[in-house]
Formats: C-alpha cells, structure tokens, sequence
C-alpha cells in the first residue's frame, strides 16, 4: 500500500508540473513581429514640351503652358514635367527632343508644325518614348497627332469683323503659308462675306510665328491699306496693340488678349490646350495610348471664341453665338460649298462640307481674299 501511494503521489505531482511548465509556456511574451515595409511609390511619369516662343508671349506658347500646368493640377505627383521654350524649327529641335529623351522623359509634346521632321527622326530611334506633335501630319506607331480646329473661331471673328467694318476692308498677318494658316484666312473671310458680301481680306506675310515689331509693321501697313478690322496668326500682341494706336479693331489670338488693348480687342481666339494633354497623359497612365490623329474643335471646347467687346451690337453677339451652337450641333461649317478660290476655281463643291483630308490640302485663297498665296520658297 505504501508503495502504491507513493507511485500515485509522483504521479500527481509530474501532471502537476507539466501543467505549470505549460502555464508558463502560455504566459511567455511573444516575440514583436518585424514590421510590414510598405509598397514602394511608383515614378512619376516624366513629360516634357518643346516650344516654339516664350512662354511669355501671351498668345501660343503662354496657352501650351497653361494647358502644361492643368495636366500638372489634373496628375499631381504621378507626373513632372519640363519644358524648353524658344526653340528654333530645324536641326536645333533635334538636339532638344533628344537630350529632353536622355534625361528620362516618356512622353514628348512638340508643339509647333515645323518640328515634325524632328519628331519622326528621334520617335524612330526611341520606340518606348510616346511622341505628340501640335499640327502636324506625320505619325508612326510611337508619334501622333494633334490640332484644334482654329479655323472655325476665324469664322466666328471674321463675323463680327464684317458687322464692325466700316471700310469693308479687313486684315490678316500672316506667319507662313501653310495650310493650317491658310484655313484661318479663309475662314476668316468667309465668316465675314457670311454677313457683309462687300468685305475684302488683304494679307501681309511676316515669316515667323512670333516677332512683334514686324508683326507691328505688318499691321501698320494692312491699316495703310484701309483695313480697320484686324486678325492674325502669330503669337504676340502687336497686332491688336498697333490697332489700338490707331484707332482700328483687332482681335487676340490663341489666349485672352483683352487686357493688351481694351478699345480695339473685340473678342479672343482662345486655346484649351489642357483639355488635350488631359487626355494624352491620361492615355499613357492608363496604356490606352495609340497612334491617332485627334482634331478638336468649338464642339470640343479646344477652341473657343471668348470677351467679346461690350460695345458690339447684341445683334452681331446674337449672329456669332446662333453660328457657334451650329458648330456645335454640326449644322454650321466654316468651309462648305459651292466655294470657289479667288480666281473663280470650284475649290468645293455645292452641299459639300470640307473634310479633314480637304482642310489638310488647303493652299489657295477663296474669293474675297487679295492676292496670291507666296510660294514659300
């Protein structure tokens, strides 16, 4: 018996010691466990712009990099961007375009139609760089491009022009004959025949996009010539500046140029270039990005006839808000037929609305326009 009670006495105290050895097991502290690293924050996407003039130049330029700074506001910090401004349209853009590659952009705007050689020679030797280029024509599976369709606010200013003239003489400086610039001048015209069939366009030519005295100078000499309502294709605001000196009307281009000359502005051509490099940058986030070309217009909102002069006729406003709701609802068009060049040629046909490919052929000036397009050479 004795020895059966020790036996059971061990017993109870070995189940009692494996349950404190078990206790103090559960009591341990644990062990902190290492921290969780957390995901790395991706690059921001690197985008950079290529302009023609100063960003200062209150026309062109100054409206890219507005659109430049809304892409910035829009993206925050998955994108940075960059840009080089006054660059000449040549060689000198390819050496820019390429070192703007080399410090590690991904997306190229050029914006300004003399850079597309540039363009098409650097987008072949960096297929995983996305190119865009402002008004132009060539592409390629890593460039695009894209325009508005400014053609269509000239139609709106040459209405008010032909309402406002008293001399039935209007003027257009011009930068280089090419085809874009030839729409404006026509549409320009046309805008203005719509409501004054006595109106005459006459053209000074300056050879640049931007060079304010010479962009003065031509003014000046269009005001020689009896033309009291003046519209341009450059990029600074000499032109409606010289109008005012001289008592005339003028119109800002490319960006609201109210401020510059309150007494001869009567409306701006301005450009929502952001609503484009929305989409673009937006594309190459998402890898939605493919080769296109996109074309805005009023419809659009890109282009936008805007501060109208408080001094113009409500009837005249009237004309040019009913011609802008027919852009937008497709049942108004700068160029439709039958139209005829300036020396009587059919250049379209009756009932026929001038399409992209037609537009991108333009190289003559439709009747009510002066002289003869320079041959560019």
């Amino acid at each position: 018996m004795n020895r059966r009670s020790s036996l059971k006495n061990l017993a109870l105290i070995a189940v009692l010691g494996a349950g404190t050895l078990l206790a103090c097991a559960k009591e341990e502290p644990k062990k902190p466990e290492a921290p969780v690293a957390a995901p790395a924050k991706p690059e921001p996407l690197k985008v950079a712009f290529v302009y023609v003039g100063p960003v200062g130049d209150a026309g062109w330029t100054f409206a890219h990099d507005l659109g430049r700074k809304y892409a910035e506001s829009k993206y925050g910090d998955r994108i940075k961007t960059t840009f080089v401004e006054k660059v000449p349209e040549g060689p000198d853009a390819e050496r820019v375009i390429r070192d703007l590659v080399a410090q590690g952009n991904k997306v190229i705007f050029a914006t300004s139609f003399g850079f597309g050689d540039s363009m098409e020679k650097v987008a072949k030797d960096f297929p995983d760089v996305y190119f865009e280029h402002a008004t132009g024509y060539k592409m390629a599976p890593n460039l695009r491009v894209y325009e508005g369709r400014f053609y269509e606010d000239a139609y709106l200013a040459g209405i008010v022009a032909g309402e406002m003239t008293k001399t039935n003489v209007i003027g257009f400086v011009g930068s280089f004959p090419i085809p874009e610039v030839l729409r404006n001048i026509n549409a320009f015209t046309l805008g203005a025949l719509s409501v004054n069939p006595k109106v005459k366009t006459k053209v000074v030519w300056v050879g640049s996009w931007f060079d304010p005295p010479k962009e003065a100078e031509a003014a000046q000499s269009l005001i020689n010539q009896k033309a009291d309502v003046l519209l341009q294709n450059t990029d600074s605001t000499a032109v409606l500046q010289t109008a005012e000196k001289n008592g005339k009307y003028a119109f800002g281009w490319d960006s609201d140029m109210s401020a510059f000359a309150p007494k001869a502005h009567l409306g701006s051509a301005r450009l929502n270039w952001g609503l484009y490099y929305d989409k673009a940058i937006g594309d190459v986030l998402n890898k939605t990005w493919k080769t296109e070309a996109t074309k805005w217009g009023v419809k659009e909102g890109l282009p936008e006839f805007v501060a109208l002069a408080t001094f113009i006729p409500d009837s005249t406003k009237k004309k040019v808000e009913d011609a802008k709701a027919g852009m937008k609802a497709g049942t108004v068009a700068a160029f439709q037929g039958p139209l005829l060049d300036n020396t009587g040629k059919e250049v379209l046909a009756k009932g026929v609305v001038g399409d992209d490919k037609w537009n991108g052929a333009v190289n003559f000036y439709v009747k009510g326009v002066e002289g003869k397009v320079p041959s560019g050479k």
